[in-house]
This record gives structure tokens, C-alpha cells and sequence, in this order.
């Protein structure tokens, strides 16, 4: 038990300095996030490391997007709200059939049912960081209201 406490300390070192290396090179750090998860993947160490589900969701999820939906522009909701019906919708359902279809045929053994699991997970957006990311590269205030409204 003791040693899986050491690891989330580790954990959440890194995901501390990954910030703050993010921070000084001036990216956007869901970006570089992502890398170093990617990187620690290879690593033994974490590879035991499980988190419950309902833990992310009732201690991580909610208070990132109750964050996030501070920063929404109602103003711009509703002047882009066709737009954003438009996307939250559709193009979730294609990319969830696409993912699905492309799925099945790559990977063997993959049914058409797991892939549309699998879409459903990965297509739509992330919250948090499609913002963070937008607003690093200065996107037009438009386009961050219409990705906001999405989410």
C-alpha cells in the first residue's frame, strides 16, 4: 500500500513539472500532458497504476468543467448556437462511424460493436483542453465559443 502512495506522489510530481515545463516553453500543456502520459506508458513503474472511474469523475471531471463553463461567453452561445447544435451532434456521430468502421477493419479481432465503443469515447471533444489549446494559439474568440458551446 505504502508503495502505491509513493507511485501517486511520483505521479503527481510529474504531472506538476510536465505544468511548469509546459508554462516555460510557452505550450499548451493538455499537449504536453499527453506526451509525457504517452512517455510514462513505457515506464514499469506506472504500469500497475489503476484508478477508479467514479474517482476521476466525482473528483477531477466536475471541477474542470465547472471551470470551464465560467469562462463561456453566453453571448457568443447563443449568436453561434445553430453552429454549435450542429457540431455537438453530427459530427460526433460521424467520427464515432468512422473510428468504428476503421477500427474493425485494422485491428484483428476488433468487433464493429467495440469500435463504436471506442468512438464514442475518443470522438468527442475534451472540455478543458480543446480551450487551453485554443486559447494558446490565439484562436478567433468566435471559434473558442463555438468549441466551448460544444462541449
Amino acid at each position: 500500500m505504502q508503495g502505491l502512495f509513493i507511485q501517486y506522489i511520483c505521479l503527481i510530481l510529474i504531472i506538476l513539472g510536465l505544468v511548469m515545463i509546459a508554462n516555460k516553453l510557452r505550450l499548451a500543456y493538455p499537449i504536453v500532458l499527453v506526451l509525457g502520459g504517452l512517455a510514462l506508458s513505457f515506464i514499469a513503474q506506472f504500469s500497475n497504476i489503476i484508478i477508479n472511474p467514479e474517482l476521476v469523475f466525482l473528483m477531477f471531471l466536475s471541477p474542470l468543467l465547472y471551470e470551464a463553463a465560467w469562462q463561456v461567453s453566453w453571448k457568443e452561445f447563443r449568436k453561434w448556437r445553430g453552429l454549435i447544435i450542429g457540431f455537438a451532434f453530427p459530427i460526433v456521430i460521424l467520427t464515432s462511424c468512422a473510428i468504428a468502421v476503421v477500427s474493425s477493419a485494422i485491428i484483428p479481432g476488433f468487433t464493429l460493436a467495440l469500435g463504436f465503443l471506442l468512438g464514442g469515447i475518443i470522438s468527442p471533444p475534451d472540455a478543458v483542453s480543446a480551450t487551453t489549446i485554443m486559447r494558446q494559439v490565439n484562436v478567433p474568440k468566435s471559434l473558442v465559443s463555438i468549441v466551448e458551446g460544444e462541449r
